[in-house]
């Protein structure tokens, strides 16, 4: 088709004439007049209008002249010969390697940009597309993420970010293809990012706007408007209260597979060999050999995923605002091998709780939609295509625990962690003592973890006066906790975990652990405050003295 017309004058019969054969090509081939894509500079095939809107913008705004090949609308790609016979080159690397160096994606993860198959040929174009005519360096892409990683690590404002951009363009030759502002940069780069969901909260944290109160204005627990209310105390309607962001993760999932390396390394630990007896990798804990010995049809597909999550608050703001809190879920996969599973681009972000205050124990009500994901994946999900195989299979994935420092243990699991029945292990038989001097709770009672024979459990003026014959005690399972929750011992627990509701749970000899990280630095804070008197970290005052 001749496609001349779109450089001729607005105002000529020629470009008349194409506007029409290209709107009639464009119903034949999409076979409706009200949903297609408009091509005009503005929206840039990014909106869906009817023929007689599109007519208008083709002629007021013009038509973008980079359109060449009119995918969006019928038209067969004919960039898809090359795009697969170059993706990659011949060191065997993605062809898009400086975008997974950039912004910490995968090699080959590009091969499922959204529901929409014609942003992959967007991305496509723009990373054949040279920076300006006749450079060999850089791409249109390419140019644009560096660009946008340098905006991203040095907090550039998105004001900034255009008058760079402006720069940029007068410095290079005539012809460049560098966006003129951040909304067209956004564009551009918008293929790039992964499906997220803006989920509306109740201020309280009692429900998510969602399921069967999606429709709902207040929220059916408290009564509080879902709308946010301003300084004159009149809502405003469609401004919601508190937003939470969901990032799903089936889809990532998907991806990962979709990549030959990482569709190889997620199946690492089928071919590893332990043969030193120790515990060097998630593979040989009783966790993950519970999981393929009580469900065998689980543990016989090396692909099935497991998984850990992680949560912690924070306040990015620092000192400058005390009145906010923004907590993170995190997922890792440990099908990866060890060098692999902890680096930045394979740790999935699910959810960002953001507020005025931390969501404590109602962290659970968050969790919902994550926890509904895991069903899913635990029943399967068909139709991921693994590349390093070459063929499709039904993915399943299971949660095998949570990793946190002990407050945030206590939200998730619902166990009591301060006061007298605080230890998880003990329950109640936790050997707790007030101070009388220090007003704290002290735990003395560990002594009966050494061996039988230890001489510290014979000891009586180095400890509390009294020797420890005890032993210690067995840690409960997830079908004890479930069944004292279910029954309401509220002593040591103080709600039943939102994680009992994958089937599995129960089961699981280990479902929270503690990091070392947070456990280390307040020990080490404590005794190196203590030993240089560094002030408000001594621990060696005189109510501590006259407990002594």
């Amino acid at each position: 088709m001749d496609k001349s017309w779109m450089h001729s004058d607005r105002r000529s019969k020629a470009y008349e004439f194409g506007v029409e054969a290209f709107l009639n090509f464009a119903v034949e081939n999409l076979l409706t007049t009200t949903h297609i894509r408009c091509p005009c500079v503005k929206c840039v095939n990014l909106k869906l209008f009817g023929v007689g809107i599109i007519r208008d913008h083709v002629y007021f705004n013009g038509i973008d002249q980079s359109y060449k090949n009119w995918t969006f609308h019928g038209e067969p790609w004919e960039a898809t010969t090359n795009a697969s016979r170059n993706v990659e080159e011949d060191d065997g690397h993605s062809r898009y390697s400086f975008v997974s160096e950039e912004i910490d994606m995968d090699d080959n993860d590009f091969g499922d940009f959204g529901s929409d198959p014609y942003e992959f040929a967007n991305v496509i174009g723009d990373g054949d597309q040279p920076v300006y005519p006749g450079c060999r360096k850089y791409t249109k892409l390419s140019a644009l993420v560096k660009l946008y990683n340098l905006k991203a690590k040095h907090g550039m404002s998105d004001v900034c970010f255009t008058k760079l951009l402006i720069l940029q363009g007068d410095l290079l030759p005539e012809g460049n293809t560098i966006p003129t502002s951040m909304y067209e940069a956004k564009k551009t780069l918008c293929a790039l990012g992964l499906s997220y969901e803006k989920m509306h909260a109740c201020p309280n944290d009692c429900i998510l706007y969602r399921k069967e109160y999606e429709d709902s204005t207040n929220c059916p627990t408290c009564g509080i408007s879902r709308w946010k209310e301003g300084k004159d105390s009149i809502l405003k309607e469609g401004v919601p209260a508190k937003v939470v962001w969901y990032f799903p993760p089936i889809p990532r999932f998907k991806r990962m597979f979709q990549s030959h390396e990482t569709a190889k390394s997620l199946t690492w630990h089928a071919a590893r060999k332990s043969i030193d007896g120790q515990m060097s990798h998630p593979a040989d804990s009783p966790s993950w050999k519970l999981l393929d010995d009580k469900w065998p049809e689980f543990g016989n597909e090396p692909r099935n995923l497991r998984l850990a999550l992680s949560s912690d608050g924070f306040n990015h703001h620092s000192s400058l605002s005390s009145r906010y809190s923004c907590w993170p879920v995190i997922l890792v996969t440990y099908n990866l091998p060890p060098w692999l599973c902890m680096k930045r681009k394979f740790m999935m972000l699910t959810l960002l709780i953001s507020g005025p205050k931390q969501p404590g124990n109602d962290i659970d009500v968050y969790l919902e939609p994550l926890i509904d994901d895991l069903k899913s994946l635990w029943v399967g999900i068909r139709g991921v295509y693994d590349a390093h195989n070459g063929e499709y299979f039904t993915l399943r994935a299971a949660l095998m625990w949570t990793i946190n420092d002990f407050p945030t243990y206590g939200n998730l699991s619902g166990c009591v962690v301060k006061g007298y029945k605080a230890c998880p292990i003990c329950g109640d038989d936790t050997p707790s003592h007030r101070l009388k001097n220090g007003h704290k709770i002290c735990y003395i009672g560990h002594r009966k973890w050494l061996p039988i024979n230890h001489p510290y459990r014979r000891q009586r003026a180095a400890f509390n006066g009294k020797p420890e014959y005890g032993i210690p005690p067995e840690p409960l399972t997830g079908e004890e906790v479930l069944h004292m929750v279910e029954n309401g011992d509220r002593v040591c627990w103080k709600k039943k975990s939102i994680f009992f509701d994958l089937e599995y749970w129960k089961y699981l000899p280990v479902r929270h652990a503690l990091d070392v990280m947070h456990i280390e630095k307040n020990v080490c804070d404590s005794i190196i405050g203590t030993l240089l008197e560094i002030p408000g970290k001594n621990k060696d005052g005189i109510a501590a003295r006259l407990d002594l």
